[in-house]
């Protein structure tokens, strides 16, 4: 063995070694982005989306220590013809469906169960916009008008610099923000890495620094407005996120299991979808909107913005779905008729007049089609008329 060939050797060992020390070192980060990588796989997904606590940092929800408000249970339902065809063909999880604050119809399918806590993906956001509004009520934030970086300075020399906070809950921030969810280096993917690796958001959205228009000038269904409207709510408070929330919704509503968000590396919670709970307790936020903001007799959230926050005030085009903070409202919605949705076939549908609240998960890979989402309102509407 010639000398040259042993010091190529020793160093190919030295690297093996540094590279496996490496590998153990930043386990945990290459786990998590493996998981990433993995999680809308059509093997993996329905398992994923009831497990995220088991691939990504999260920080728990306190429910607190009080017993669980249960939902009464009505008198069952016959759901109209066609509901088995569609939850086999969109890949449905679970469905629970009220009928003025009672259970009428229930159940989990593709191996789920009433006890899975289901990623809400962005039905997280409405979550949020409720905990935005008793902000504005309690004066902690004075005006939905007030510039996004009077709460949040970081974002000082970014593309939020000029944006207010009703801009970022209509989702009109006009920020460049790339949501395609099929491409691997678009912004939505990078933010999973950020996400993964144990990196920061914050720092994250501080780096956009793109405009498509004007804030306010357009309608752009961007998930980061959202993560600012975190950074808002932390700065107005001092508090984190998941504090927060259990205090002022979360404990109030009477959750059955305690809930938990996905975090970054600084456990910062992954707000605009990261929320993570039990079908039933989906609904409750449902049951409370459904009742303009009350809940086992109790206003949680103010009645007035329940109306304005599911109002279609962003600037959406006529073609669109209308938008309000945080809430989405379908084509020709009746009044009181909105509903929040996430990825993958995830949909929290309230139709106030009829006091219908529908709640369904999903891990429908094919939610991006032409058509689904109209097909899926039809479908919602067409229990609600059922009932």
């Amino acid at each position: 063995m010639s000398r040259k060939f042993k010091i190529a050797l020793k160093a190919l060992l030295v690297l093996l070694v540094v590279l496996a020390a490496a590998a153990l070192w930043k386990r945990d980060e290459i786990a998590r982005l493996i998981a990433v990588n993995a999680l809308f796989s059509e093997e993996k997904i329905v398992s994923n989306f009831s497990n995220m606590d088991a691939a990504f940092l999260t920080v728990d929800v306190p429910r607190g220590d009080g017993p669980a408000s249960l939902l009464p249970k009505g008198t069952p339902a016959s759901l109209p013809p066609g509901i088995e065809d569609w939850v086999k063909e969109r890949q449905v999880t679970s469905l629970v469906v009220l009928k003025d604050g009672k259970i009428v119809f229930e159940d989990y399918y593709l191996g789920t169960s009433s006890d899975d806590l289901r990623i809400s993906w962005s039905i997280a956001k409405s979550f949020l916009s409720a905990l935005i509004g008793l902000l504005v009520e309690d004066g902690s934030i004075r005006s939905l008008d007030a510039q996004v970086t009077d709460y949040a300075p970081l974002l000082m020399g970014s593309a939020y610099e000029g944006v207010t906070i009703r801009n970022v809950l209509q989702t009109s921030s006009g920020v460049k923000f790339d949501e395609d969810y099929l491409d691997y280096n678009s912004d939505i993917n990078r933010m999973g890495r950020v996400i993964a690796l144990g990196q920061a958001l914050d720092s994250f959205t501080a780096k956009l620094v793109e405009r498509i228009s004007e804030p306010g000038a357009a309608w752009k269904y961007v998930s980061i407005d959202t993560h600012v409207i975190g950074m808002v709510i932390r700065g107005a408070t001092g508090r984190s996120i998941p504090d927060l929330l259990s205090e002022r919704i979360i404990i109030p509503m009477g959750v059955e299991r305690t809930p938990f968000y996905v975090t970054d590396g600084e456990g910062v919670a992954f707000v605009l979808g990261g929320l993570n709970m039990t079908t039933r307790d989906y609904a409750r936020l449902g049951l409370m909107y459904a009742q303009k903001g009350k809940i086992d007799g109790q206003q949680v959230v103010p009645s007035a913005w329940v109306e304005e926050s599911t109002a279609a005030t962003a600037p959406t085009t006529e073609d669109e779905y209308g938008y309000g903070y945080q809430w989405w409202i379908p084509k020709d919605a009746t009044p009181g008729e909105f509903m929040a949705r996430g990825i993958y076939g995830q949909y929290l549908y309230i139709n106030q007049r009829r006091g219908i609240v529908i709640a369904t998960s999903a891990a429908d890979r094919s939610f991006r089609d032409t058509g689904v989402d109209d097909q899926n309102v039809a479908l919602f509407r067409l229990i609600a008329e059922s009932l």
